[in-house]
């Protein structure tokens, strides 16, 4: 089975370096020294990774073959793949592969179903499941421990627990400004120190 593990980004200097975007979440077994991707397009690949090191937060990879800022650009763009086992399972047990989530259920906590998972898009802060909805429409759930309580792959299910407005637009909480600033003055000091009340420690 085939895995998108990264994207290729802007050339990093005259070496034939490039910047990549991590889409795994095990970047030291997938984007190690020696790795050999796929790629998309399949005419770029298939691409043996040199030598990889971390800068300003950013990880630079370099290929073999790849000697200067101007093949480095020519790989913009470029998705990496990495070959794994169907079977294989990451070693975090609070993780998953993007296939372990793909059309799963997902319920809230009393059961009531909201849809299934169609597709997991990854966002620099945080992933998203699209959540195909039994009349069509789609809704988009952030994939954060606050939502999903819970994913039971043994009864291919994700249990999820919406804040207002999440699912369902029309319980939506609106609260203008003006309300804020007005309940502000008329509680004076009495709500202060309380921001962090819903917090854990």
């Amino acid at each position: 089975m085939q895995l998108v593990v990264a994207r290729i980004g802007r050339a990093h200097g005259i070496k034939g370096e490039v910047t990549v975007e991590v889409r795994t979440d095990e970047p030291e077994l997938r984007l190690g020294p020696g790795a050999v991707l796929a790629t998309e397009p399949a005419s770029t690949g298939p691409l043996t990774i040199e030598t990889g090191r971390v800068h300003s937060g950013r990880l630079l990879l370099r290929f073999e073959g790849v000697r200067d800022r101007t093949a480095a650009e020519a790989l913009r763009n470029t998705l990496l793949i990495a070959e794994v086992d169907p079977a294989e399972l990451p070693e975090d047990p609070e993780e998953f592969y993007d296939h372990q989530l793909m059309d799963l259920d997902v319920v809230l906590a009393d059961g009531t179903e909201i849809g299934r998972i169609t597709e997991i898009t990854h966002l620099p802060s945080q992933d998203l499941f699209i959540v195909e909805r039994p009349d069509g429409t789609e809704v988009m759930i952030p994939f954060v421990e606050e939502i999903v309580a819970e994913i039971d792959l043994d009864e291919q299910r994700a249990v999820i627990t919406p804040p207002p407005g999440l699912i369902d637009e029309s319980q939506a909480v609106v609260v203008s400004t003006r309300d804020e600033e007005a309940d502000s003055a008329e509680d004076g000091s009495s709500q202060a120190g309380s921001g962090d009340a819903g917090k854990d420690a």
